[in-house]
């Protein structure tokens, strides 16, 4: 899948980026899932094109909060040199230059922060109240952010950590601004019946100006649950890619590369023809 005349600058775990121009890029989602910074052997059918829809759909609503990349992603407004195989599945962005550190901001005890919790009490460093439990709301959503490798896994920064990377003036900016989204995207999910326990987000830089860039609370850069499932002190069910998680430390496998087969039954999945996301 490569928009012919397009050049081709890199791959992501799940995206490829091609120029468009100086100041323009176009980020293509595939249909690649990856686990524990791992891409997995198996794809997804239209996970691509799932992606991008709910990308732009909160790119869009989100916009008078913190400034996006997204120019657009009506298939007439791509390059005429991008084949019509990127229909649904590519955006038109600015080309910003990306900052390096993961923000991540948790509203609930899952994860890595739950295992780091009970085993010291503490997430990213930072001391919590006593007796929380697995899949409890904090008293307060907390920034958390991470490296961002270009090998191997994102390493958790504490904040002296993050403010030595990036910078105090540009840390603060991070901060405010991921929890801003943080809180819109749980306010809307839980009008929806969902619980936004946390995401991840990344941003870029134009002339000093900070953008969201890549993607946007999706399944595939955060946690959602059903809230009606939501009890502390147990795992509730995911729609995200925590079965795919489940799956493969039920393996045994210990996250390097050299990872399990996918279940047989994720390879034999099959889309409809006619099924695409909405963006409205």
């Amino acid at each position: 899948m490569s928009p012919v005349g397009l050049p081709h600058l890199c791959s992501g775990k799940v995206r490829e980026l091609y120029e468009v121009g100086h100041d323009r890029l176009l980020i293509v989602a595939t249909d690649r899932i990856s686990a524990f910074d791992v891409v997995l052997d198996d794809p997804i059918p239209d996970k691509g094109r799932v992606l991008t829809g709910l990308s732009v759909w909160w790119f869009e609503r989100t916009e008078h909060l913190v400034p996006n990349h997204l120019v657009s992603a009506d298939p007439t407004d791509l390059p005429e040199t991008a084949g019509p195989e990127v229909a649904g599945r590519a955006m038109l962005v600015r080309a910003a230059r990306p900052v390096r550190m993961e923000c991540v901001v948790r509203g609930y005890l899952a994860g890595s922060a739950w295992r780091e919790y009970r085993e010291r009490g503490t997430v990213h460093g930072e001391r919590l109240p006593e007796g929380l439990r697995e899949s409890e709301r904090l008293p307060e959503p907390l920034f958390t952010p991470t490296t961002k490798a270009e090998q191997g896994h994102d390493q958790p920064l504490t904040r002296a950590e993050a403010v030595a990377l990036v910078g105090e003036e540009r840390f603060e900016q991070l901060a405010e601004a991921s929890l801003r989204l943080y809180r819109f995207g749980a306010g809307h999910a839980e009008s929806r019946g969902l619980v936004l326990a946390d995401t991840k987000l990344e941003f870029g830089e134009i002339d000093d100006r900070q953008l969201v860039i890549d993607e946007l609370l999706t399944p595939d850069s955060s946690r959602y649950w059903p809230a009606e499932e939501v009890r502390p002190g147990s795992s509730p069910p995911s729609f995200d890619k925590q079965f795919v998680r489940d799956y493969l430390d039920s393996t045994g496998w210990d996250h390097r590369p050299r990872r399990p087969a996918s279940p047989p039954r994720w390879s034999r999945a099959r889309a409809p023809a006619t099924s695409r996301p909405t963006s409205s």
